[in-house]
């Protein structure tokens, strides 16, 4: 390894460091409550140097976002890559969602459960047409549309209903992720039983 290489792979590293300890501070503390300088006492490193990475804490949690984005992405972009029969494939990504969240609670507490800034150039940045966020959404509003076009759906407004199953995936994935302690029944079957309501509302 290069000279070269050994600092990128160094400071990819750092900036890796310092999203992990970020994530994780959002959540004790909030966004109000978040700063540039609780998170450089947590990784023991200055506040210069977090911000040669990040220009701020909006900054930093888009960057979380993202992240998080990305990888919901690729498990939803693989499943639609796999799926012989649409009904199959939207149940399949519907259920990848939810597990996602119930695996990777601090990143879905960041990144869906968490109040983010409003109002704010930052905040127009999530509804680029090109981030992540709206690909995560489009994975679902393809697979719904696929679902429509084979005829297994009725004809319905396509917006519509992609908005109200995240709408409900979001539901029971949150309330599993914030109240772990409730008596649920099993989960396996409750999630199936959300699933498998909701597509049966929207069947031809």
């Amino acid at each position: 390894m290069t000279v070269k290489e050994r600092r990128l792979r160094e400071k990819a590293e750092l900036r890796q460091e310092i999203l992990d300890a970020a994530r994780e501070l959002f959540v004790r503390e909030g966004y109000e409550n978040f700063s540039m300088r609780k998170l450089a006492e947590k990784i023991e490193y200055s506040p210069t140097t977090i911000y040669l990475y990040f220009k701020d804490k909006a900054d930093l949690l888009f960057n979380l976002c993202e992240e998080t984005f990305s990888k919901l992405v690729q498990q939803l972009e693989t499943i639609a890559s796999l799926a012989t029969d649409p009904l199959d494939g939207l149940r399949a990504g519907m259920l990848a969602y939810v597990e996602f969240g119930v695996k990777h609670p601090a990143n879905y507490l960041v990144t869906f459960v968490l109040p983010h800034p409003i109002g704010t150039p930052d905040s127009e940045r999530y509804l680029c047409p090109t981030g992540m966020g709206l690909r995560a959404f489009d994975c679902l509003r393809q697979a719904v549309a696929e679902c429509v076009r084979a005829g297994k759906f009725r004809s319905l407004d396509l917006e519509k209903a992609s908005q109200a199953i995240w709408a409900v995936l979001h539901g029971v994935t949150s309330l599993l992720v914030v109240h772990p302690d409730f008596p649920w029944v099993d989960r396996n079957d409750l999630v199936d039983q959300v699933i498998e309501t909701t597509i049966e509302g929207l069947k031809a």
